[in-house]
């Protein structure tokens, strides 16, 4: 059992949540110990800005699923040089999924190598989204037409586009760098593509860690998946 309190408004969090960061500190910062942190469960600081390396945690990504018994929430861990994350892993531990992805490298799931879909057509894509979106204005408004499935954890999401599971997954809702961070690397180097809904690209290590919204493809649909969001927010008139 663990204990659930609210760290604001709609915001959830364990102690299981706090013990894994605590785990995760103490194991990453003891082997390398110049290297900066910023995750979900600790307080920020300034001082990781000018901090060349840090890893960027979410202990628990998805903890509403987490609380729920869902098994649709991560563990995401990114090392970030620069502004850039050169190592990412996501672990599913209900599922046993680990997906990890280093620069230049390729990404794996469990070892083995994994790749974005070769979908072209938007029209057969797969698009994952959170199960508070698949709900919400904008996709309501197209759900017909799609064809979307609902998952937990961001994270979850993003490495499943990594692995084939899906083409693309999108989020209009804000989110944290430690969400991100692991992801975007493990589905570059699977082949697909990661920015916000203008098409620039993320940097991290930010003094704001807030990021507005994010697209995740099979890099193919990705110049179609902007049209889409594009359109969606002209129908729901939030353009």
């Amino acid at each position: 059992r663990f204990d659930v309190w609210q760290k604001s408004k709609d915001q959830p969090v364990t102690d299981a949540d706090l013990a894994a960061d605590k785990a995760l500190k103490t194991i990453l910062l003891e082997a390398f110990p110049n290297d900066g942190w910023l995750s979900e469960e600790t307080a920020d600081s300034p001082a990781r800005l000018s901090i060349r390396r840090l890893w960027v945690v979410d202990p628990i990504d998805g903890t509403k699923e987490f609380i729920r018994g869902i098994p649709e929430f991560s563990i995401s861990i990114a090392l970030v040089e620069n502004g850039r994350p050169v190592v990412g892993v996501i672990q599913n531990p209900v599922t046993g999924e680990t997906f990890s992805a280093a620069l230049g490298k390729g990404a794996s799931l469990n070892g083995q190598t994994i790749h974005a879909t070769k979908t072209r057509r938007f029209a057969d894509a797969l698009i994952m989204t959170s199960h508070r979106e698949v709900k919400a204005k904008r996709i309501s408004a197209v759900k017909e037409e799609v064809r979307v499935k609902a998952v937990g954890s961001t994270a979850y999401k993003i490495a499943l586009v990594a692995a084939g599971r899906c083409d693309l997954m999108v989020s209009f809702k804000p989110k944290s760098e430690w969400d991100i961070a692991a992801g975007v690397l493990i589905v570059e180097e699977a082949g697909g593509r990661v920015t916000d809904h203008e098409g620039n690209p993320y940097r991290f290590n930010r003094p704001d860690t807030i990021r507005p919204n994010r697209l995740a493809t099979n890099g193919l649909l990705h110049a179609a998946a902007l049209r889409f969001i594009r359109d969606v927010n002209r129908r729901v008139g939030m353009d």
